[in-house]
């Protein structure tokens, strides 16, 4: 859904046109992966970051289009809201001081970013869920002004028949209402890691990153509140899945899936075609680059990871996209989540298919969803089929794990032993960034643009979450 479109209306020629050409595209993708003509690089490292525009007292700024232009920075691109950026990473092998200096070059564009969002008297807030964001700013007026969200809005409507969206989350308090178009969506904001990795064998490397969900969403969690409810120390993943349903509960267009791919990664493909109603029907009979209607189709299917066919490169490449990771709380902490998540898949991926064969796919799925409401308070079942502790877990075998894994990557020790250190004392600590805002409203009170202003201040301080103070 990157890309923009003419047009938000469209006709029953339309659809027919974009069907046909979407299974002669997935045809053609299923030939490559069985001939193997696609790319077996591996280890190429990236990310997008989704961000707040926020105005002086902490509420949401709808200024991004003024903002793009002022910027004018080709890795700066709008999102869903007016009041939503995204930030993007160059792509890096993942090796010597690659962490580093992805950290820089976060850090160059976010300075980039805040300077240009002070002409505005604005600023730009990293956060799963904005604490201060209320309802009736989740609405068309505040949508960005590309068509293609526009069409996304219709489309989903008209498969709902015009049904509302209506939201239900039972957390440590319950939150139910009634919304009428898509904009709960710009609610929730995320790091989304992108690992390249071989087309023979990115079936495995997707089942590691659906069974890594759990304790991945447990360390980074960071969106305990909505609209001053208090839910999942992850609530972004329950608002996300409901926000773009178009059909039953078990065909969500936002799923954790339905099982291990097994044998290609193709599988997801074939799956998309035979599962996913198309949305937006647009016409890319001109595009120059491979598989144009298949890539835009898989962007309005918002698996919690994303398989991905890059054609940045000759010949295309497999990526996956690690989706369960809110934004912030700060520059670093991003950079060692994504260090901890690249870390582990290197681990595992010698032998891949260990965890899944010792962790079934509603085990794995189970966690995951244990892990978002719970965040380091889960308990999961890992190897052994007994509970455990995700925060005994990932202080006694999955950080040491995601050290060792970098270390085979060949990564700088100072880089290995600064993320991954950070995440281990975040974790020993508690103190994710639910957590921290948790313990900010226990002692001074459910003010949620006081504690938006807290988060921006301590953000721009530099400190990773668990060294903030009260």
């Amino acid at each position: 859904m990157g890309q923009e479109i003419k047009a938000s209306r469209f006709t029953a020629q339309d659809f027919s046109r974009f069907l046909h050409r979407l299974n002669e595209e997935t045809r053609q993708l299923g030939e490559d992966f069985k001939q193997q003509t696609l790319s077996q690089d591996a280890n190429i490292g990236g990310f997008e970051l989704e961000a707040w525009l926020i105005d002086r007292d902490g509420y949401p700024a709808a200024v991004n289009q003024q903002f793009l232009e002022r910027i004018n920075n080709p890795l700066v691109v709008p999102e869903l809201a007016a009041f939503n950026v995204e930030l993007n990473s160059r792509p890096v092998k993942l090796q010597a001081d690659a962490l580093s200096a992805m950290e820089r070059e976060l850090q160059a564009t976010w300075r980039t970013c805040q300077e240009t969002a002070a002409t505005l008297d604005a600023a730009l807030l990293m956060t799963g869920i904005l604490p201060s964001v209320v309802e009736t700013q989740l609405s068309l007026r505040n949508m960005s002004a590309q068509a293609r969200y526009r069409a996304l809005n219709e489309q989903v409507f008209l498969l709902r028949h015009g049904d509302p969206i209506h939201l239900h989350i039972d957390g440590r308090e319950t939150l139910q209402l009634t919304h009428h178009d898509v904009m709960l969506e710009a609610g929730t904001t995320s790091l989304q890691i992108h690992l390249q990795v071989p087309s023979v064998s990115a079936h495995d490397y997707m089942n590691l990153a659906q069974i890594l969900s759990a304790p991945m969403v447990a360390l980074a969690a960071n969106s305990p509140y909505l609209f001053g409810h208090d839910l999942w120390d992850e609530t972004r993943i329950a608002l996300f899945e409901q926000a773009v349903e178009v059909g039953s509960p078990k065909q969500r267009r936002v799923t954790f899936g339905k099982g291990y791919t097994r044998e290609s990664l193709y599988e997801c493909f074939r799956e998309n075609l035979d599962v996913y109603p198309v949305l937006v029907p647009i016409d890319l009979a001109d595009s120059s680059e491979p598989y144009p209607h298949l890539r835009f189709h898989n962007g309005t299917i918002w698996r919690w990871n994303r398989p991905l066919i890059g054609v940045e490169t000759d010949p295309a490449h497999v990526r996956i996209e690690h989706r369960v990771v809110p934004a912030g709380p700060s520059v670093v902490d991003c950079i060692a989540n994504a260090a901890v998540f690249y870390g582990l898949v290197q681990y595992w991926a010698s032998d891949a298919t260990v965890l899944s064969e010792h962790i079934d796919f509603q085990t794995a799925r189970g966690n995951f969803y244990q892990c978002a409401r719970h965040g380091l308070q889960a308990n999961v079942i890992w190897q052994d089929g007994r509970d455990s502790s995700i925060q005994t877990l990932l202080l006694n075998d999955l950080l040491p794990q995601a050290r060792a894994g970098l270390q085979q990557l060949a990564i700088a020790a100072d880089d290995i032993d600064h993320y991954i250190g950070l995440v281990e004392a975040r974790v020993a600590s508690g103190r994710n960034g639910a957590g921290w805002q948790r313990q900010w409203v226990a002692r001074h009170g459910r003010d949620m643009a006081a504690l938006t202003r807290a988060c921006y201040e301590n953000q721009e301080s530099g400190r990773p979450v668990h060294e903030w103070p009260l």
